[in-house]
């Protein structure tokens, strides 16, 4: 009873002194805490196989982390291929059967995982050798065997159909060739056809061609130290072979220009999963990195997160609403997503708009991106408490050429952060202009609503394959091919023979833009070269070809044309519809659609470098009414829509008088004035000085 007194007695002469703070306000944040990162140690063999070691004598275990550092593969149609790679490193070497492997390395109570750019391996101390020459093995002596690859291939057919009845994984797969394009490794899909496809013969390829020590980081982590790791690596990776590796580049994704709509169809849904995203700049690494995960936080990073708060705790519309931005080292994104019932599809869309709009608008306050930097902060040193977050932490460093200090001072960049830096990144990252806005859903309840997302309240529709379709497409008539299509539009235009006959064409068209009165002088010669001047009256812009190399010039600044654009230009021949096959471009017919109310085939191109353009032929008439293709530009990529109506016989030859051309949010409406044909247009016309 004294002791309690006692401790009773200094509460209450120690409260005047408590009762002197101001609760109302947070207290001042004190300076980061000063990290201490684990050391590591680290040494490169002479085949160029970088190594890092940790050592961490709590638990009596090692691991084995190996990275490949290799760019991203395009698959096209063998799309599958690279991972089934990684899963048949697991299944057999030289040395050992597959059922061989297994029983060692559960003798060893070990854990061995590969994949098509890792391998990782875990067990006792005591078992490190055996377990490293188990790697070595699996590195060095892999066999791959067709009836290992049937049985993983049937296990991703399996899992493939299992996600076309997931709306999520529909989601996540449409988003992510809509965001990306199928044009990039990240874009494109696999699917029945592609899984099929691939061969024993590929996936071998793959293997031999990148996983080569000079493109490789092992971490070793454990209860290890650096002289027996080098001792172990030099004995069973030294004699690794290095190589030199492929490289591969891509066109970089951009945001669409605006808002674009899209939607896969489930008339059964009573629910719509809302994707919304676009691809972002945002290095691993980079001075924004930080500054950017602080704003995701606080946007929809976590279940504080304002989405959540708004989606869910006001509005009542979902169990869930989050964001994310992933920054990588090529392209990385920024996604917002959630599950809703349908009737409030539209109202959560406009939700996650509204507070994207908002974040980048207002400051955010004290209190708020206080509680942002503490979370961060608590999951950074949580993580501190793992040697693998270390290891993770060597590799990055090495891989992505960061300051040597920039996991040390992470706590400090962060802390030091304010509401000012938060509402610039903010400005910089998060773009409610220019989003993919995808909806897995009932089409007939919802299409209309979302059209409003839209500048041109339009919804695209995509198949569960990210494919564009048209939901009024009609049934193709037996015997129509996409040859005969072509051959009757040729005849419908004048035949082969008056079209070999066009040498050169100079085309006047006028329209208006914005309120602004166009006139569009454009000269064309075979087999390829263009002159186009667009004259605006207060502007001008110039595009020349001379079949080889180009440019366009306006406003006083020339941008000379890319290796994509100049390959473009190449098919601007007057002939042009005579000469796919010799042009190696390869043409199918794709399907029926109505188009301004006058039903067409559709004939998708694809040209030997794999963009795809789109023609539409009267279904009556013949003639070509509509070309959509990709157009890319400083601004990004976007569609281009021509619409052709009017036709005239012009020198035995018909021609389009009308056109209306939607570019991105613009659409031209143009008509010609005169066509003159083969009227001598010099090659100095063309010339690219």
């Amino acid at each position: 009873m004294k002791k309690l007194l006692l401790l009773m007695l200094v509460f209450v002469f120690a409260r005047p002194a408590f009762s002197q703070l101001d609760r109302s306000k947070l207290p001042a944040p004190g300076p980061a805490s000063e990290i201490k990162i684990a050391n590591y140690e680290s040494f490169e063999l002479k085949n160029g196989l970088k190594v890092f070691v940790i050592e961490n004598r709590k638990l009596p275990r090692v691991s084995f982390n190996l990275i490949l550092d290799v760019d991203p593969l395009l698959e096209t149609e063998n799309a599958g291929y690279i991972s089934a790679t990684g899963e048949l490193l697991r299944t057999g070497t030289k040395k050992r059967t597959k059922d061989q492997l297994d029983k060692e390395i559960d003798l060893l109570g070990a854990t061995i995982s590969t994949s098509a750019t890792s391998v990782f391996a875990s067990g006792l101390e005591r078992n490190k050798e055996k377990l490293m020459e188990i790697v070595s093995d699996i590195i060095l002596n892999s066999v791959f065997k067709q009836d290992e690859l049937d049985k993983i291939k049937k296990q991703m057919l399996s899992g493939l159909a299992t996600t076309k009845d997931d709306p999520n994984s529909i989601s996540q797969r449409v988003q992510q060739a809509i965001m990306y394009g199928k044009e990039h490794p990240y874009g494109e899909l696999e699917t029945e056809e592609s899984i099929k496809n691939f061969t024993l013969e590929m996936c071998q390829n793959y293997f031999t061609t990148y996983f080569r020590p000079n493109v490789a980081y092992l971490a070793i982590v454990g209860d290890i130290n650096i002289a027996k790791a080098k001792q172990l690596v030099e004995k069973y990776l030294g004699k690794w072979e290095k190589k030199d590796v492929p490289k591969k580049s891509y066109t970089t994704p951009k945001a669409p220009v605006v808002n674009k709509v899209s939607l896969v169809d489930r008339a059964n849904s009573v629910q719509s999963v809302i994707a919304i995203g676009y691809p972002v700049e945002l290095q691993i690494g980079s001075e924004d990195a930080i500054k950017a995960s602080v704003v995701n936080l606080i946007l929809g990073g976590s279940a504080t997160g304002r989405l959540f708060m708004n989606l869910r705790e006001s509005k009542a519309y979902t169990y869930g609403a989050y964001s994310s931005m992933n920054p990588d080292r090529r392209i990385g994104s920024f996604s917002a997503s959630t599950q809703v019932r349908t009737s409030v599809t539209d109202s959560a869309i406009t939700e996650i708009i509204n507070e994207m709009k908002k974040i980048r608008n207002e400051k955010v306050g004290d209190d708020e991106l206080q509680k942002a930097k503490n979370l961060l902060s608590g999951s950074f040193v949580r993580g501190l408490e793992s040697p693998e977050t270390i290891a993770r932490f060597a590799i990055n460093t090495a891989r992505y050429n960061l300051p040597k200090d920039y996991y040390k001072n992470y706590l400090k960049n962060l802390n030091a952060l304010s509401a000012d830096d938060i509402l610039a990144t903010a400005k910089k990252y998060i773009k409610p202009n220019n989003l993919n806005v995808v909806v897995v859903g009932n089409g007939d309840e919802i299409s209309k609503n979302i059209s409003k997302f839209s500048v041109s309240n339009k919804v695209d529709y995509y198949d569960s394959n990210g494919n564009p379709f048209d939901p009024s497409a009609k049934k193709i008539p037996t015997g129509v091919t996409a040859k005969s299509v072509l051959d009757k539009y040729i005849e419908a235009i004048g035949g082969k023979e008056n079209i070999l006959k066009v040498q050169d064409k100079t085309t006047i068209m006028t329209g208006s833009v914005q309120g602004i009165n166009i006139t569009i002088n454009m000269k064309q010669k075979e087999p390829n070269k263009l002159y186009q001047v667009l004259d605006a009256g207060v502007f001008q812009q110039k595009t020349v070809f001379d079949g080889t190399k180009g440019y366009s010039e306006g406003m006083g600044q020339r941008n000379d044309f890319s290796n994509e654009q100049i390959e473009d230009f190449k098919d601007n021949s007057l002939h042009s519809m005579l000469t796919y096959g010799e042009r190696g471009v390869k043409y199918e017919l794709t399907g029926m659609e109505n188009i301004n109310g006058k039903d067409a085939y559709k004939i998708t191109f694809t040209a030997p470098n794999g963009k795809k353009s789109f023609a539409y032929y009267s279904v009556d008439s013949g003639l070509l009414i509509r070309t959509a293709s990709s157009v890319s530009t400083a601004q990004g990529t976007f569609n281009q829509t021509t619409d052709m109506d009017d036709y005239r016989e012009v020198q035995g030859v018909k021609y389009p008088f009308k056109l209306n051309q939607n570019m991105g949010p613009q659409s031209i409406e143009l008509t010609v004035t005169s066509y003159e044909i083969n009227t001598g247009i010099l090659d100095s016309v063309f010339e690219v000085k």
